[in-house]
């Protein structure tokens, strides 16, 4: 009897022993990855290790989250997964879809929007690696970067190369560019020349701030009937140019007749200098490579215009 309780004995001691041993070095693990963890949970980045096959299921999501879309909401995602669809901006959903199915291109950096907790879209860039298993995409594990100041800055920066400081219409550079593209399809268009009349004596009686208030005032009457497919733009002090692609000669005068009504009506209701302006229009079937001519043509009637109007003032 007392050897059998004392093999007992034994092998309870021996059990705890190992499992004192096993209990150290897994505490010799967390030990270990303790500092990487909270190095992990102190970044900004968001890291994650998701599970896409059976289903979503994150494995790991860093609480840095919250400091990018919202406080309260790591355990939600945690949950249900599926909330990602929820919050991803709908020109970017199908990206999600195609990394689920393991079909997104994984060697390039992945742009998509988030939506925070106020609403607001914000851009991420993502590093993502898919995890196979029997040659089947069962989980993918990446890390999203912040970027959203970086890309407010460079669509400041592009709408600063392509459009005019004073009115905020498109620029001559980006007119010319347009110029090149239309040349290079056939599409029906038309150029419309406008020229503000007599600015320089406004700006000699008035001063340049004056002028300046002219030229943006014609800048809104153009702006204000132009639909989104039309380039209207500021290529000179006082010289505008609008291009009005897929329109007929019939909406083309239409558009002129609401500027110059528009122009009178704010005239007439302006504390300052009068708004007067004359404008020339070409019109073509076909866009390739005219767009000079038209823009000759266009120029040339928008002087014949200007013109008529100073004889018709002098033999007042």
């Amino acid at each position: 009897m007392g050897t059998v309780v004392g093999g007992i004995l034994i092998c309870l001691i021996v059990l705890c022993i190992r499992l004192y041993n096993e209990k150290a070095t897994l505490q010799q693990k967390i030990d270990l990855y303790k500092p990487m963890i909270e190095t992990t949970e102190g970044i900004r980045d968001i890291l994650y290790y998701c599970e896409v096959y059976p289903k979503l299921k994150y494995l790991y999501l860093s609480p840095s989250l919250e400091s990018n879309l919202g406080p309260n909401i790591l355990q939600k995602h945690l949950e249900n997964p599926d909330l990602i669809f929820d919050i991803v901006h709908p020109d970017d959903i199908d990206i999600l879809r195609k990394k689920q199915s393991g079909t997104l291109n994984f060697d390039k950096p992945i742009k998509l929007r988030f939506k925070n907790h106020l609403g607001e879209y914000i851009w991420f860039e993502e590093y993502a690696t898919p995890v196979y298993k029997d040659g089947k995409i069962i989980a993918v594990q990446g890390v999203y970067r912040n970027v959203h100041s970086n890309y407010i800055l460079q669509e400041q920066l592009e709408y600063k190369s392509t459009h005019d400081g004073l009115t905020g219409l498109c620029n001559r550079e980006y007119f010319q560019l347009k110029k090149k593209e239309f040349d290079q399809i056939s599409i029906p268009i038309s150029v419309i020349v406008a020229d503000l009349d007599d600015l320089k004596e406004v700006n000699d009686e008035y001063g340049h701030q004056m002028g300046d208030r002219l030229i943006v005032a014609a800048a809104d009457c153009l702006k204000k009937f132009a639909d989104e497919e039309m380039i209207v733009a500021r290529i000179g002090g006082d010289e505008f140019i609008v291009v009005m692609p897929h329109k007929n000669s019939f909406e083309v005068e239409q558009y002129i007749e609401k500027v110059r009504l528009e122009m009178k009506e704010f005239s007439n209701l302006s504390p300052f200098s009068p708004i007067q302006i004359s404008m020339g229009y070409e019109y073509a079937p076909s866009s390739y490579g005219v767009m000079r001519q038209l823009l000759n043509k266009a120029d040339q009637k928008m002087y014949k215009n200007k013109k008529m109007k100073k004889m018709l003032v002098e033999n007042r």
